[in-house]
């Protein structure tokens, strides 16, 4: 069992590397492609309801499935563990150091490699979930771009009235990604703290 789900994994890693090299290097033709599936799913709501709502909806979906994804691909209770023997190794090599404690800087230097080698597996925990995330997320933001594409949907923002979703924020940022990302976050917040997902 243990095989397969890293099987697995390897491949959902694959396949999430692809999308993203696929946007780069693969064009409109391969953006509208994958656009055009998602259409599929999610068009009936660009009928139902404004464009910025549709947003909200697909980030709620996002937080949701990010979080969940996140709570069964991590390894949580080492994680925790990781960052508490980090947060005491640093503890204690800042009073050594006040201190000028040699015999005890000596010690803690002795334990440094294994320190880097904890922060390495920490590393790796949080970077198993963005392949499964990135198959997931990118062929909602190709379908996103597609919508967007010729039109003039708006939003009301505060500080700013109404302002066109392809409007330009802060260099490429548009302003759906902004709301796109504000809209997540309540819903992947909720859902960590009820699936109790955190390495503190």
């Amino acid at each position: 069992m243990e095989v397969l789900k890293k099987a697995v994994g390897n491949v959902a890693l694959v396949v999430g590397f692809l999308l993203l090299f696929g946007i780069m290097i693969g064009g409109s033709g391969f953006r509208n492609g994958i656009a055009n599936v998602v259409d599929s799913i999610f068009a009936p709501l660009a009928i139902w309801m404004p464009f910025h709502a549709v947003i909200f909806v697909m980030a709620s979906i996002t937080g949701l499935y990010a979080a969940l994804i996140q709570k069964y691909t991590i390894d949580w209770k080492l994680l925790r563990e990781a960052q508490k023997r980090l947060k005491d190794f640093h503890t204690e090599y800042r009073e050594a150091m006040k201190a000028n404690n040699k015999y005890k800087l000596k010690k803690l230097e002795e334990e440094r490699q294994e320190i880097m080698q904890l922060q390495g597996e920490m590393s790796k925990q949080q970077f198993k979930p963005m392949a499964y995330i990135a198959i997931l997320s990118v062929p909602l933001f190709m379908w996103i771009y597609m919508e967007l594409s010729g039109n003039n949907f708006t939003v009301v923002a505060p500080f700013s009235g109404e302002v066109g979703l392809t409007q330009k924020i802060i260099g490429p940022v548009q302003w759906w990604f902004l709301w796109y990302f504000l809209s997540s976050m309540p819903v992947s917040q909720m859902i960590r703290k009820i699936l109790d997902i955190g390495a503190t």
